[in-house]
């Protein structure tokens, strides 16, 4: 594929709002978990909370939006000036150019939850300021977004579970290669929600302890939300040295299990093989891979095979979610925020909470400054929905 210029981003997480807090705790090695105080949830468990999310409010003009989600989103846009970053972009191809792609699990699930318990005691009937189109429904993150901005484009919402927001780089890159769009807003939200902690909880694959990514004693997820944007433009000619670019995506479906990946990786490494062709590239090139790492056992195993059996042991590597908790549908943006950061800033990101990890690969416990030029980032989700990003800088 043609590279695409990644011109802005951010990223807000349990670390912190934008890029600084976020690239500080990755050099660091620390975590933003603590144990779970949400709502009314009463579960042992850890999460991953982006503190101020309540106070956000949002323009009058689009209270129909008004929900935990929304609000996280338009905290996530307006840090590290990507907003205006957006509005340029806007100027320069027009609001019609401009396309939108978001991912999100469960969008405003949340908002769901709290009308339930406000259902009129003697028919069951939902409240009637209960808006579920501008909250609960998973479009409602892009329709909230296009209109804060006045976007015209195409708008997507993604909702491929732990992949979501990593599938939706591919969806803008076909985009704007089909010749419909110029540019595109990417990225994804995802918020606390009860149904998330419970229902990963019933499954049986929330820690009790703040996660520990392809730890030999790992036992399960830190819940975690967070916003992550990128813009997305054509490359010009010259290219600044110090460019950020979209070098391939590689999606797959294994589908071997509702909830569980293939044992030996099959989705996972199809997807990673998949980047590396569109990229142009081969395994040697990459300096660093972002991986999946949910810190439960069957899933970090498969990774690890699919890893091992493509890159060997040589390529340094390391989960992050150590540090922002699995956000779900915002976990793809996040983690290619993170790998644009090391590429800009020359660092190998520490995987926060690990101690002891499993043999056959060069996992980082401590973070490394040193030159990195090209990311892979994995984002594998239930069902086997698996997306693979590249990125890396002008060769």
């Amino acid at each position: 594929m043609h590279p695409l210029l990644i011109s802005a981003y951010t990223a807000s997480s349990c670390i912190g709002r934008g890029l600084e807090p976020l690239r500080e705790a990755m050099i660091a090695g620390r975590s933003g978990l603590k144990p779970c105080d949400f709502e009314t949830v009463a579960l042992q468990t850890w999460i991953g909370e982006v503190e101020g999310t309540d106070d956000e409010r949002l323009p009058v003009a689009l209270a129909r939006f008004d929900c935990r989600n929304n609000r996280l989103a338009q905290l996530g846009l307006l840090q590290d000036g990507f907003a205006d970053a957006v509005r340029a972009a806007m100027s320069r191809y027009g609001a019609d150019r401009v396309g939108l792609f978001l991912g999100t699990s469960t969008s405003g699930i949340l908002e769901t939850e709290l009308a339930y318990r406000r259902r009129a005691p003697d028919t069951g009937a939902l409240p009637a300021d209960f808006n579920y189109a501008g909250t609960h429904n998973t479009f409602s993150l892009a329709d909230f977004v296009q209109h804060w901005f006045g976007l015209k484009g195409p708008a997507v919402v993604v909702s491929s579970a732990c992949s979501s927001s990593a599938k939706v780089f591919a969806s803008a890159a076909r985009m704007i290669a089909s010749g419909l769009i110029d540019a595109a807003l990417v990225g994804g939200v995802d918020s606390l929600c009860l149904t998330t902690l419970y229902g990963f909880n019933s499954l049986e694959l929330t820690s009790s302890q703040a996660c520990r990514p392809f730890d030999r004693a790992r036992d399960g997820i830190s819940i975690g939300e967070g916003a992550a944007f990128a813009l997305v433009e054509r490359t010009g000619d010259p290219l600044p040295p110090d460019a950020i670019l979209l070098l391939g995506y590689g999606e797959s479906s294994d589908a071997y299990h509702m909830s569980s990946p293939h044992p030996e990786g099959r989705g996972a490494r199809q997807a990673m093989e998949a980047a590396l062709a569109r990229a142009g590239l081969t395994a040697r090139d990459i300096d660093y891979i972002n991986l999946h790492g949910t810190a439960t056992p069957s899933n970090d195993a498969a990774e690890g095979k699919a890893v091992t059996g493509l890159f060997g042991d040589a390529t340094p590597c390391s989960s992050t979610k150590g540090a922002t908790g699995h956000t779900l549908g915002a976990a793809g943006g996040i983690e290619a925020v993170i790998a644009a950061l090391a590429i800009r800033d020359g660092f190998i990101p520490a995987g926060a909470g690990t101690t002891d990890p499993e043999a056959g690969l060069d996992y980082v416990l401590a973070s490394r400054h040193q030159t990195v030029r090209r990311v892979l980032s994995n984002s594998f989700g239930f069902g086997g929905t698996n997306c693979s990003l590249i990125l890396g800088c002008p060769s």
